[in-house]
């Protein structure tokens, strides 16, 4: 790996998940990959009287802070933003926010996609957008925020990373691989679905022009330059912004037949295809077919991830129980194997809570035993993502055609050595884990690769796995016991 310089340009990636914000400066070089974490700050929701929200101004301004120290660790070449999907905020016409944007875990959606289904053909909407059916998809909250008073005044949808590169830019546009995942964008075409707007009855002038990853957003305004120490012709490039499709960009597959697992707060399971698989079949599956980089589909499904063992912590914490991971994961490691399994995707594991109270009572709905310790709950979690990986990774590869040769596992739940052998041990494939920071690795490189300093996506992926440290696990043990916890949730898949 060759040594980089301190005067080597500095690409800042804005990734923003689920419960924390990073902005990460990272530098690229032909055999280089590397990563400095430069600012770190909470993403906390809001309960407002009107429901759920995001606090996205706490984390424009974490954005902004993070893109100051940016500025102290040399001339940063390009600014690029990624967060997660669906969800948005609406802009009247002097380009104002009206309100916070409401939480995709927020309960009026489930109501908004009850009603709506009702009115519409589940195969209608699939044959245009090929998304997997999920409460809070975008097409369902825009139902929901309908009967609001900031409804007739919007005249803008931005989701989440176009806002923040609005709020740097002052410019309007919707980066395709986050646009894809609103329901309301045509897999075929690759392309926002007049039809289906029009057809829900909204303004197709709700929607920005598309922006492919790679191209420039604009630059910053005066005072964003002036607050981060930045120039102000510093560009904002837009990158896969939706962070599972940074993520996919970075994934180490140097050979075909690889399938993904994109595991933090959710589990993105699946595989990159040609072409979108809009099938019945798939439909009833309930398989996503969201737009990735350079032309590809990501052909997954959302499986509840490390939420699930998450939420336990918050639960066990405000109740005055350890919750080190560290000793968390050597108690599950001892517990009994498949004492009890839970399907990751009930939706009573949706909303924030007592998840452990959650479990006992999914737990008692099939006949099983409640686990007796921390540690019992976090083998039931873990033994049931690698379940949920199996069963939606064996499905796609039927549904697609496939042969499955590799499974990588990226995200932050790559670093979980329990996770990552029992994915291996339930599949019966070689599992390859890491890198954890695939999303802002991906951000970096296509930022990278607008500036010319790396090529097309078999060269970031090479790159990748040149300069990343990866694990390697091999299955092992009895695959007759995870076909029989299998049995027990779904007929032996």
């Amino acid at each position: 790996m060759s040594a980089t310089s301190r005067h080597d340009p500095v690409f800042a990636a804005v990734d923003l998940g689920a419960t924390s914000g990073r902005v990460i400066t990272g530098r690229v070089g032909p055999d280089t990959l590397e990563l400095t974490e430069a600012h770190r700050f909470a993403n906390t929701p809001v309960r407002l009287p009107d429901g759920l929200h995001w606090d996205v101004l706490a984390l424009y301004q974490g954005m902004l802070d993070g893109l100051r120290v940016a500025a102290l660790s040399g001339p940063v070449a390009s600014v690029g933003v990624d967060t997660w999907a669906v969800d948005y905020g609406l802009l009247d016409s002097d380009g104002s926010l009206l309100g916070l944007p409401f939480h995709y875990r927020d309960a009026r959606n489930t109501k908004a996609a009850e009603d709506l289904m009702a009115r519409f053909d589940a195969q209608e909407l699939y044959g245009v957008g090929g998304l997997q059916h999920l409460p809070f998809n975008t097409v369902f909250q825009l139902a929901a925020h309908r009967s609001t008073a900031q409804w007739p005044a919007a005249r803008t949808l931005l989701l989440m990373p176009d806002l923040l590169v609005y709020w740097l830019t002052g410019t309007v546009g919707a980066e395709v691989t986050n646009a894809s995942t609103t329901a309301l964008f045509d897999a075929r075409t690759g392309d926002w679905s007049d039809a289906l707007i029009g057809r829900l009855g909204l303004e197709r002038s709700l929607f920005p022009a598309l922006r492919e990853p790679g191209e420039r957003a604009g630059t910053l305004l005066p005072h964003v330059a002036g607050y981060t120490g930045l120039p102000e012709d510093t560009p904002v490039t837009a990158v896969a912004s939706h962070d599972t499709a940074s993520a996919v960009a970075a994934v180490p597959a140097t050979e075909p037949g690889f399938a993904y697992v994109s595991c933090g707060t959710w589990s993105l399971a699946g595989l990159e295809l040609d072409a979108p698989v809009l099938t019945e079949e798939s439909r009833a599956a309930n398989f996503t077919n969201e737009r990735g980089v350079d032309g590809t589909v990501r052909y997954l499904r959302n499986i509840m991830g490390m939420w699930l063992l998450e939420e336990c912590r918050r639960t066990w914490e405000r109740d005055g129980t350890p919750t080190g991971l560290a000793g968390l994961l050597a108690d599950a490691a001892r517990a009994r194997p498949f004492a009890a399994v839970i399907d990751p995707d009930d939706p009573e594991f949706l909303a924030p809570g007592d998840m452990p109270s959650r479990i006992d009572s999914a737990l008692t709905r099939t006949g099983q035993a409640t686990p007796g310790s921390p540690g019992g709950y976090v083998r039931c979690v873990l033994e049931s993502l690698a379940l949920a990986h199996r069963r939606t990774l064996r499905e796609a590869a039927a549904l697609a055609g496939r042969e499955l040769t590799r499974i990588h596992l990226v995200g932050g739940g790559s670093r979980n050595e329990l996770l990552c052998q029992w994915t291996a041990d339930a599949t019966g494939l070689p599992v390859t884990a890491g890198p954890a920071e695939a999303t802002a690795l991906g951000n970096v490189l296509f930022q990278a690769r607008a500036h010319g300093l790396v090529g097309g996506l078999p060269a970031m992926r090479g790159l990748v796995a040149r300069t990343q440290g990866l694990r390697h696990y091999t299955p092992r043990g009895d695959p007759r016991a995870w076909d029989r916890a299998a049995h027990r949730l779904t007929g032996g898949v």
